[in-house]
């Protein structure tokens, strides 16, 4: 890993930590055994305080806590979800986050309210400025409704302080485009397991992955197989994974993660109200989908 702003430079395959919890708030133990379930199945960096961690429905004096808990844990550099709907919050939410630990912050597009282009380039530009971390841009249009332009990318790119993006638009023309107007510089994430080896094609520089929580070693190895030349092969293992990637992001979300990973003896815990656990039915067709990904 390279060195960058406060720490280390993110790069290859990374996880959107869940976040286990139990009648009392945060599991510590679970998140430490979560943590290093992932880390010893080869990823990269860790993402915790993301859309799988739950983040938003977490206190701001809980996303610190689960940020300094994953640093003191991990010798992997640390990506911390810390984007809040206003700038005033993200900015403090930020700091907080460098003072637990982290090594940049991956900010999601400011929600709620709808935002032209222009405004969202000046939050992220007036958020640079005052960060002492490096800023990741997150496009996640399925939860907030809004998309950052490829235009919009490229602008932010130039600014010393914005480091790179997250893209889980699930739109390859787009991710293409931004990946031409970012520049190499710039670390382009894409944030579908099932487009991890497509998007590897396209130039990514790796990617930040529900999968991963699941089966850590198949997305890692996805990657590793693309850097030593496989393209092929990478596809290859990439498409075993479509159907439960699919079921633990589009179809049924983080409830699906976590059943996912408890079927795997992984202590995710359970999810936060408003959310729900599944019911058996859809558990045991995660279950299934787990052993036949297991078994290639």
């Amino acid at each position: 890993m390279t060195e960058t702003g406060a720490g280390r430079r993110p790069s290859g395959t990374g996880v959107p930590l869940v976040t286990p919890f139990d009648d009392g708030g945060v599991d510590e133990a679970g998140l430490r055994a979560v943590c290093r379930w992932v880390v010893d199945g080869g990823v990269d960096f860790v993402v915790p305080c993301g859309s799988n961690g739950e983040a938003e429905l977490m206190t701001a004096t809980e996303r610190a806590e689960v940020v300094r808990i994953v640093a003191d844990e991990v010798s992997v550099p640390v990506l911390a979800g810390t984007g809040h709907p206003g700038l005033a919050e993200t900015r403090e939410a930020t700091h907080r986050a460098r003072e637990a630990g982290a090594d940049g912050a991956l900010v999601v597009t400011p929600f709620y309210f709808s935002h032209g282009q222009d405004r969202l380039r000046a939050y992220y530009e007036r958020l640079a400025e005052a960060s002492d971390l490096p800023i990741y841009l997150y496009s996640v249009p399925s939860k907030t409704g809004t998309a950052l332009d490829p235009e919009t990318v490229g602008a932010l790119a130039a600014h010393d302080n914005v480091a790179g993006m997250k893209d889980s638009s699930g739109d390859m023309i787009r991710f293409g485009r931004e990946r031409r107007v970012a520049g190499p510089g710039f670390d382009l994430f894409v944030g579908s397991g099932s487009l991890y080896a497509t998007a590897l094609d396209a130039g990514a520089d790796g990617g930040v992955m529900a999968l991963a929580n699941v089966v850590p070693g198949l997305a890692s190895d996805v990657r590793e197989r693309h850097a030593a030349g496989d393209h092929a092969g990478a596809r290859e293992l990439c498409a075993t994974a479509v159907e439960l990637n699919e079921a633990i992001t589009s179809r049924h979300g983080v409830p699906a993660v976590k059943a996912a990973m408890r079927h795997r003896d992984v202590p995710a815990g359970q999810v936060r109200s408003p959310l729900q656990p599944l019911d058996e039915g859809t558990a045991a067709e995660v279950r299934a989908l787990v052993d036949e990904v297991v078994s290639v």
